[in-house]
């Protein structure tokens, strides 16, 4: 793989009429991404002195300002943001040389970065702790948030890989199916004031736990919600999988949610599976990346382990799923 003709006049001119270090040029990336000479200091193990001496060295390359303070905060000009776009692509292409390198020396080595929704962090370790344990050299980085943030990222290509249960809308993707999501009423038991005749008046009586917004989960519950015609009086919202289950067990109320976190309480029977017509509702957990985009080498390693082991994994660790 060749880098294009600009970015290696870019680059030459980077390297031998200016002066211009690679790492000035990663710092300030950071600081872009960042907003924040703090927190870029914080992301590189950087002392902040340390972080504004390399930024001013670079500014001095320049007669036109890359940054501004404006009340005490950083904001990056219109001239600076162009050259972040430049820096970017440039580093990209030196990821990719470096990866190359290492990969005809026998090593595989580079950056994975995924993001996962909020309840994948049961999901995803299962699937990537074999292969970064055949690849100590890669440096791996998960983020744990929610369907709109993990779309919001794919779309920055701040990460190679989301894993979500909800095929985001925004833009195309590319996907790998790993295990079914299984969405069910849960609760601690039936309510005794539900009669077998009026199903729907559990969300009349009692509490419904909902996710927050931009939440896959929340997403399909409402979809589910408006497609059955059903009010719901008590509303209880909380931001994590794991704070929905704890006020489950709590006995708040009831909530619709993937199963695949509960997976203790549901065999110790601490919670129950509650019938409803039209549930389960039934997705895909897949790992997602933007349609069409140049993988690396470690991206497309990552890619080719899944699709070998992704079914003895699923035998070996979510055999459990079959249950319910």
């Amino acid at each position: 793989m060749f880098i294009n003709i600009n970015l290696s006049l870019l680059l030459f001119s980077l390297i031998y009429f200016m002066n211009y270090t690679l790492n000035q040029l990663q710092i300030f990336l950071k600081i872009v991404k960042t907003k924040s000479i703090t927190k870029a200091s914080e992301a590189l193990n950087l002392t902040q002195p340390a972080v504004s001496i390399q930024l001013k060295k670079l500014q001095d390359q320049f007669e036109i300002p890359l940054t501004e303070i404006v009340g005490k905060k950083i904001h990056i000009t219109e001239f600076g943001s162009e050259i972040a776009a430049s820096v970017e692509k440039i580093m990209d292409e030196i990821d990719i040389i470096n990866n190359k390198t290492s990969s005809f020396q026998g090593h595989l080595i580079g950056k994975l970065r995924i993001s996962v929704v909020s309840t994948g962090k049961y999901v995803m370790p299962f699937y990537i702790s074999d292969f970064i344990k055949e690849n100590p050299n890669i440096e791996l980085s998960i983020d744990v948030t929610n369907q709109y943030s993990v779309t919001e990222q794919l779309k920055n290509n701040e990460i190679d890989f989301g894993l979500v249960s909800t095929l985001p809308k925004k833009i195309k993707v590319d996907k790998l199916d790993l295990i079914p999501n299984k969405i069910y009423l849960v609760g601690l038991s039936l309510p005794k004031q539900t009669k077998k005749n009026q199903p729907y008046s559990i969300f009349q009586d009692n509490p419904l736990i909902f996710r927050e917004q931009g939440s896959g989960t929340r997403q399909t519950m409402e979809q589910f919600l408006k497609k059955n015609k059903i009010t719901v009086l008590k509303k209880i919202e909380l931001t994590s999988n794991e704070a929905v289950k704890q006020a489950l067990l709590a006995g708040l109320g009831f909530s619709i949610m993937p199963i695949i976190g509960i997976k203790n309480e549901l065999i110790n029977e601490e919670l129950q599976l509650i019938p409803f017509k039209g549930l389960p509702i039934r997705t895909n957990w897949s790992l997602i990346w933007v349609k069409g985009k140049k993988n690396s080498p470690v991206c497309n390693a990552f890619i080719d382990f899944l699709n070998k082991n992704k079914h003895k994994i699923f035998d070996e660790k979510f055999k459990w799923y079959e249950q319910f």
